[in-house]
């Protein structure tokens, strides 16, 4: 016999906190399932990523679990900006910015999410009738010392670094948005306790049950030391093809294995276990294709896997690489320096930035490393450049 313990227990494996379980186990005792899971994005920026995953998986395993995802598109929160984890104020975005972004999330989040099964809402449905009055009211439900209570608050008030009045709304405006779904149980990452827990205190001045919290790891980024963002680029994108995918895993830092085991891949705790026990090398790469998987499905992995071992094991080309042709007035004297050809190709930013890769051993030429900053690519030849472990480009020096 299923118990009320049993099932709490399996809702809470994987997570960090749950404010609280006491009130989540009544809940499933008194208040017959489906829940309401609230979880809200916003559209801040164009691409999801894998640190995504990890809620859109929890959520996955709710709704397989019969509950119902209430998707809160943040159009109207993402024009202020969540403050968490800020050091400065960010840019608020235009309405047209937002929109465009919220159009590629839904297709990006159906990789992992039944979304035939998941209740989407744009908070801008409440908050452009907000009224002054009502804007007054939102803003009572805290106080300016609970505000500075924040990490980033606090942290931006004791250097002297501005905070915007604006700023000390999103909590609020988040909280609103759990009123106004009338959630059961919201699901957030770790940094988002206090904009949860603001969830809580709106429903309960409002006359409503307060909603549950459950907080999720936080995944970080392939540079093993910051939360993966994309702003950081250390981020792996939905949006990148199955061998980029492959690639940015394989680049882990080994001490990140068994956070991102953990946290990132769908594999048996056991499988982790003895993968991890084994070889570093063989481990990330079945951790890369499992990854690969969840977001392009087997066969892509399998295929950027086969492409991964031709190209760095057994020293082979991808199957496709772009081809240029280099711009005629870059060919001075019979030929190219190789650091105009890399800035020309976009595979760096600057010719500073390509003779420090020339000088740490980063850039090939045809499979031969390039040791002088000065060399240079003949006229009237074609060459595979080679930036890093990832990065090829098939170029034409003009005659």
């Amino acid at each position: 016999m299923v118990t009320e313990s049993d099932v709490v227990g399996k809702m809470l494996e994987g997570t960090v906190s749950c404010e609280t379980a006491e009130e989540l186990q009544e809940k499933i005792r008194n208040s017959p399932p489906p829940f309401r899971v609230k979880f809200g994005m916003d559209p801040s920026s164009a691409d999801l990523h894998l640190g995504h995953a990890v809620p859109f998986r929890y959520l996955r395993r709710l709704q397989n679990m019969g509950h119902l995802i209430v998707l809160i598109i943040g159009d109207a929160t993402a024009m202020v900006g969540d403050p968490t984890g800020r050091d400065k104020t960010r840019p608020q975005l235009s309405k047209e910015t937002v929109d465009a972004n919220a159009e590629t999330y839904l297709d990006q989040m159906g990789l992992i999410l039944d979304m035939d099964r998941v209740e989407v809402v744009r908070n801008s449905k409440w908050f452009d009738e907000l009224t002054f009055m009502d804007s007054l009211y939102l803003c009572g439900g805290a106080t300016v010392a609970q505000m500075l209570e924040r990490d980033s608050f606090h942290q931006r008030y004791k250097d002297g670094t501005p905070i915007g009045l604006h700023e000390f709304l999103y909590p609020m405006m988040q909280a609103r948005d759990s009123v106004e779904v009338r959630a059961d149980i919201e699901v957030g990452g770790t940094d988002q306790t206090f904009n949860l827990l603001a969830g809580r205190d709106a429903m309960r001045n409002a006359g409503l049950s307060p909603q549950i919290c459950i907080t999720l790891p936080i995944l970080v980024g392939i540079d093993g030391s910051m939360k993966m963002s994309k702003s950081l680029g250390n981020a792996v994108a939905f949006t990148d093809d199955p061998p980029e995918v492959y690639g940015k895993v394989m680049s882990l830092p080994d001490a990140c294995m068994e956070e991102w085991f953990s946290i990132a891949s769908s594999l048996s705790s056991e499988e982790q276990k003895d993968l991890l026990a084994g070889s570093p090398r063989e481990a990330k790469a079945r951790l890369a294709k499992d990854v690969v998987a969840q977001i392009h499905g087997l066969d892509a992995a399998s295929v950027a896997e086969a492409e991964f071992d031709r190209v760095f094991k057994e020293k082979g080309l991808p199957d496709e690489i772009e081809s240029s042709v280099l711009p005629v007035e870059l060919v001075k004297d019979g030929g190219a320096w190789i650091a105009h050809v890399l800035k020309a190709l976009g595979l760096v930013e600057s010719t500073s930035e390509a003779k420090r890769f020339v000088n740490s051993g980063g850039v090939r030429v045809d499979g031969e490393k390039i040791e002088d900053e000065q060399a240079r690519l003949l006229s009237g030849g074609e060459y595979v450049v080679q930036l890093g472990k990832r990065s090829f480009h098939r170029v034409q020096i003009p005659s």
